[in-house]
């Protein structure tokens, strides 16, 4: 009686975005079904089966990104990524798990394949499997993704864009001010590390790894160079620290504090959780941290510790689409907001798109907006729903089903990582292990 009335008030809602969190106990092709019961379909979801598993890999900035495509019977297919400067085979590795599968059951799917994930780049295969199986739901139920996670908070995506360091002062305020002109209403400031680099007197000799008061000086009017040339208004968060450790970054943080940083961000290794929370009560600057944690159980642990302001995953680390709303969910039960670490291809920026859409905590995604390599990164993809990937600092959501995107396979071709040059070749070799 339970199960049937839980599936009428799923009949009922019809596509008006229903609270996941509810939902738990039903299957994911319960829950996709029934949000999208009066939907044409685009195929025969309950028939559907994988048969393959295929990919080919690009470099984008400088590292190597591989794009997987996992088929059907149907002749419709998923797009995943797994991180970037992963390997590939940590997906590869996945497929005699899931061929004759039904993509449809993805939460199940998922859970299948999670236990073989892993922090840092060791998540990525997982997480390219999910958002694969994410994309070939929303296109056999003729929906974006967004709809089958609940719903979505926001048509847009604001997005925070990033800025490499440097000790040419006059160099960064240009690239800075050309992000305002961009439309970025978010700034990141990342490698602060080089401005101390081959500056004599900025780390104390007689103590390994402290920062002098000159040190931390060059870091402040860096700063304060930024800010003066923004104003007041404009979120900055800064990452890439020198002395990532509790007492350097007190000091640091403390000598930032009159910028009013939207975050630092990874000030001392997520692992060390007390330290962290330690950090967190001495400062009164956010810490954000995340990019390299795989599955919301180690997430859970920062927000039950109270040990950052921003929990900031990679969704490509993390475990993909659906683990990161849950992370982003669970976070926003203990006050605390969510941030995501971004650095690949459209393909993953489209499946960060469609999760933060559908996680109300959500504040910014990141992106890296340089001009120059702008239309190499967004021509490996056409948007299926004529969308564009980005518009003045932020990312419009789809409306067209699955992640919303084909790959453009003749640019593809033209950006293929030296190391591995093969465009969706069989990968019979891992069908089974």
């Amino acid at each position: 009686m339970l199960k049937d009335n839980r599936r009428n008030f799923l009949k009922k809602s019809m596509l008006g975005g229903v609270a996941l969190g509810g939902l738990f106990n039903l299957p994911i092709d319960e829950v996709a079904a029934a949000a999208t019961s009066n939907v044409k379909r685009a195929s025969s979801p309950s028939k559907l089966k994988i048969t393959d598993m295929r990919y080919v890999t690009v470099e984008h900035m400088g590292r190597a990104c591989s794009i997987i495509r996992i088929d059907t019977n149907q002749d419709i297919y998923g797009y995943g990524e797994v991180r970037d400067g992963g390997e590939v085979k940590h997906a590869l590795m996945l497929k005699h798990l899931l061929l004759g599968e039904n993509p449809c059951n993805v939460e199940r799917l998922v859970r299948l394949v999670k236990p073989f994930g892993g922090h840092n780049r060791l998540g990525g295969g997982v997480s390219a499997v999910d958002m694969a199986l994410w994309d070939l739901a929303g296109k056999a139920y003729d929906v974006p993704v967004w709809q089958l996670l609940g719903g979505k908070y926001r048509d847009q995506v604001r997005l925070y864009g990033d800025t490499f360091s440097d000790k040419d002062h006059d160099m960064i305020r240009a690239k800075v001010l050309a992000r305002v002109e961009q439309g970025f209403t978010w700034l990141k400031m990342l490698r602060v590390f080089r401005l101390l680099e081959d500056v004599p007197g900025t780390l104390n000799e007689h103590k390994d790894g402290m920062l002098t008061d000159k040190g931390i000086a060059i870091v402040v009017e860096y700063i304060q160079m930024i800010r003066d040339a923004v104003g007041d208004d404009m979120p900055i968060s800064v990452d890439h620290f020198v002395g990532r450790n509790l007492d350097n970054m007190t000091r640091q943080a403390n000598a930032l504090e009159p910028f009013k940083l939207a975050w630092i961000e990874e000030p001392i290794n997520w692992a060390e959780t007390q330290d962290l929370k330690t950090l967190r009560n001495r400062i009164n600057t956010p810490i954000a941290t995340g990019e390299s944690m795989y599955a919301r159980e180690s997430f859970k642990i920062l927000c039950d510790q109270q040990a950052v302001d921003y929990v900031h995953p990679d969704l490509a680390t993390a475990g993909g689409i659906l683990e990161t709303k849950l992370i982003g969910d669970y976070a926003e039960d203990h006050g605390i907001k969510l941030a995501l670490h971004y650095a690949g291809t459209p393909v993953s920026f489209m499946a960060n798109v469609h999760s933060a859409a559908a996680t109300h905590n959500h504040r910014a995604l990141e992106f890296h907006p340089d001009k120059d390599g702008y239309s190499r990164w967004a021509n490996m993809i056409d948007s299926t729903g004529g969308h564009s990937l980005t518009s003045s600092g932020f990312a419009p959501v789809p409306d067209a089903p699955g992640l919303g995107v084909e790959l453009n396979m003749d640019h593809i071709k033209t950006v293929l990582h030296p190391a591995d040059k093969r465009v969706f070749a069989s990968t019979e070799k891992w069908n089974s292990l």
